[in-house]
């Protein structure tokens, strides 16, 4: 059975760090408008995304820099069962797996784990190359690496796990975000150009 409660979990978790980013991005945004000429419908679109970006990186900042039991207490709210997260330490040292592979099996639970591992981190390659013309997939590869292998660091700390699988499951997840944005920019170029830079697409 999958676990949705834990999905729910997850999805409401992400929304408590979305929208404190939505609101550090709109003030960012209103200051920097003020600053600069009326934009087009193009840099309209590139803020809307701009915005749907930041929420994401709040909201998974909020999933995975967190400790483990702030999710379940989460489930626990979510099944009617109270709040349960009160006198559980926020640092407490996490453990290592640093052999690939070893915690998954051929069941339905381990599949959606592995699956969830690659589709959560989709956005982090997605939107930098819908965003960045020059964006290639040696930074996406770069970032992938970067962000996974700071998040597994930080999770060692909050009584997680640093874990090899996450790290290769994770920046595959960035890689195919970079991949499904090259699509689109092939698939619909003219769509994709409005995204881009202003200063990129008078520089073309």
């Amino acid at each position: 059975m999958i676990p949705m409660g834990r999905t729910g979990a997850y999805l409401v978790t992400m929304l408590a760090g979305a929208l404190p980013a939505l609101a550090v991005f709109g003030c960012l945004h209103f200051r920097k408008k003020r600053r600069l000429a009326a934009g087009t419908s193009g840099s309209a679109l590139r803020s809307t995304a701009e915005a749907l970006f930041w929420m994401f990186c709040g909201g998974m900042a909020a999933v995975t820099l967190t400790p483990r039991w702030l999710v379940w207490s989460v489930v626990d709210v979510l099944h009617g069962y109270g709040w349960n997260g009160a006198g559980y330490p926020f640092f407490e040292r996490g453990t290592v797996n640093l052999i690939p592979f070893q915690t998954f099996a051929l069941d339905g639970h381990s599949l959606y784990i592995l699956a969830g591992n690659v589709v959560m981190f989709l956005p982090f390659g997605f939107f930098p190359g819908l965003l960045r013309s020059r964006c290639s997939w040696r930074w996406a590869l770069a970032e992938g690496v970067c962000i996974t292998l700071g998040i597994e660091c930080w999770q060692l700390l909050i009584g997680r796990a640093f874990d090899v699988d996450d790290l290769l499951l994770n920046t595959l997840g960035v890689l195919c975000g970079y991949g499904l944005a090259r699509l689109l920019g092939r698939l619909a170029p003219e769509f994709v150009q409005r995204f881009h830079p202003q200063s990129d697409l008078h520089e073309k």
